[in-house]
C-alpha cells in the first residue's frame, strides 16, 4: 500500500480518483490546489504524487517543476493525470520532471499498473 497525494481541483474527480486508489490498497491524501499540494507534499511526504495540470493560480506543470527541483521532494515520483492530451502537453510535462503522463480518463488497470511501476512494487 502506497501514501498518494492526489492534486486535482474537480470535488467530483477527486472522489472517483479516491476511490479507485483505496479499491486498489492504497492511501489518499487530497489537495485542491497546486500550491496546497506542494505544502502538503512537503509535509506528508507521499510515495507519489497524481497530479493535474488544469489548477486555479499555479499550474500542474509549475507545481511539478517546483516539487522536482526541490531538494525535499524531488524524490518523489509525479504522475500526470490530465485531459490535456496533445504530444507537447506530455512532452512538456516530462520535462518539468513528471515521471510519466496519463490523459484523462485513466483507465483503473492502466493508472494502477504505472502507479506499480513508479513505486517499483
Amino acid at each position: 500500500m502506497a501514501r498518494i497525494l492526489l492534486i486535482e481541483d474537480s470535488p467530483t474527480e477527486s472522489a472517483v480518483m479516491t476511490q479507485l486508489l483505496e479499491r486498489n490498497g492504497h492511501q489518499v491524501m487530497t489537495s485542491g490546489s497546486a500550491e496546497d499540494g506542494i505544502e502538503t507534499c512537503r509535509r506528508e511526504r507521499p510515495d507519489l504524487v497524481l497530479m493535474d495540470v488544469v489548477l486555479p493560480g499555479m499550474n500542474g506543470f509549475q507545481a511539478t517543476r517546483a516539487l522536482s527541483r526541490d531538494a525535499e521532494t524531488k524524490a518523489i515520483p509525479v504522475l500526470i493525470v490530465s485531459t490535456k492530451g496533445m504530444d507537447t502537453d506530455k512532452a512538456w510535462g516530462l520535462r518539468q520532471g513528471a515521471k510519466d503522463y496519463i490523459v484523462k480518463p485513466p483507465r483503473e488497470d492502466e493508472l494502477i499498473s504505472r502507479i506499480n511501476e513508479l513505486l517499483g512494487a
